[in-house]
């Protein structure tokens, strides 16, 4: 069994099922792809990431293990994974994006079984077109200029630049010890389902990555003086009409709680989120307001839409540092 090494080729044919990670963009070549017959040694599902590590010939004859990495288990979970796919001793074929460093690791593109089934990260983005009557329900993102990747955006403070420039993706991110991004993240990503719960007193927004949870005060009480810093903060909310206003305060600080690309958030980080569903009731619309003076020049604006996924449900993330 060989390694065979493809490149911009391979890339146009099967680009488009390509798995990127929260965090490994900058490490994997996805320029490159390695392909090979290999025999399953470990399957691991579990998060941050599921991972199969597979044993297989180098051109030597020499047994070698790759480590290949791939979603978190609520995306694997709606590309069709399950914890009993994959058994010690499988034969499988693998395609997958090498590392740079040239390392013995790669992020999955495919996994074909014995049995001719390809398997892949698809993320169960079928479009599904059903109007809600209200915010409450599953949401799937599917647009933001949010703050997630917008690093080039930020208008950054000496200290907010001087944190980017010595961050690393791999060893500084919290992530890797699962710890969640603050708000206004909730609602930013297409990979992980939102859900929004509309109580009496109250609005529960939950997230799958990382398992996020937030409570919305809607009972007219202020941010507490003096409150408990929490990775979350505290948020109070309002209605506008049809929209839901919510502000967030009391939020603890985080190595890249602005931006993925390593700017950080402060005590001074205040969120305002205004919730409101589009016309034809399909997508809400989240418009974000953001002020950090420690780490922002300026206050940093944009917005996140989702479509509304009844279809869909939420699942546990459960991270394993």
């Amino acid at each position: 069994m060989r390694i065979l090494c493809i490149m911009a080729l391979a890339m146009v044919i099967l680009g488009g099922n390509r798995a990127k990670s929260h965090h490994s963009d900058a490490v994997y070549d996805y320029e490159a792809i390695v392909a090979f017959d290999a025999e399953v040694v470990r399957y691991v599902f579990r998060n941050p990431h599921v991972m199969i590590f597979v044993e297989t010939e180098d051109e030597t004859g020499e047994r070698i293990e790759w480590e290949i990495e791939s979603g978190s288990t609520p995306i694997m979970i709606r590309s069709g994974w399950s914890q009993d796919l994959l058994d010690p001793g499988q034969a499988v074929t693998i395609r997958a994006h090498p590392m740079r460093s040239g390392q013995h690791k790669a992020i999955l593109n495919t996994l074909e079984t014995t049995d001719g089934r390809l398997w892949s990260q698809v993320e169960g983005r079928a479009e599904v077109t059903v109007a809600a009557s209200s915010l409450e329900g599953v949401w799937r993102g599917v647009r933001s200029t949010g703050l997630g990747g917008q690093a080039n955006r930020l208008v950054l403070t000496p200290a907010g630049e001087t944190a980017v420039a010595s961050y690393d993706r791999v060893t500084d991110s919290p992530n890797v010890q699962c710890v969640p991004i603050p708000p206004p993240f909730l609602n930013s990503s297409a990979s992980y389902l939102s859900g929004i719960e509309l109580r009496e007193d109250r609005v529960i927004l939950r997230n799958e990555f990382f398992d996020m949870s937030r409570t919305v005060y809607m009972d007219g009480r202020d941010h507490p003086e003096n409150g408990e810093r929490t990775n979350q903060g505290h948020s109070v909310g309002w209605w506008e009409g049809d929209t839901l206003v919510v502000d967030t305060t009391l939020l603890s600080p985080h190595r890249a709680g602005n931006s993925s690309g390593g700017v950080p958030s402060g005590e001074q980080k205040h969120v305002v989120e205004r919730f409101s569903l589009s016309d034809d009731g399909t997508r809400a619309i989240v418009d974000v307001f953001v002020e950090d003076p420690e780490f922002l020049a300026e206050p940093f604006e944009g917005q996140t839409e989702m479509v509304y996924s009844p279809h869909l449900q939420l699942y546990a993330y459960d991270c394993e540092p």
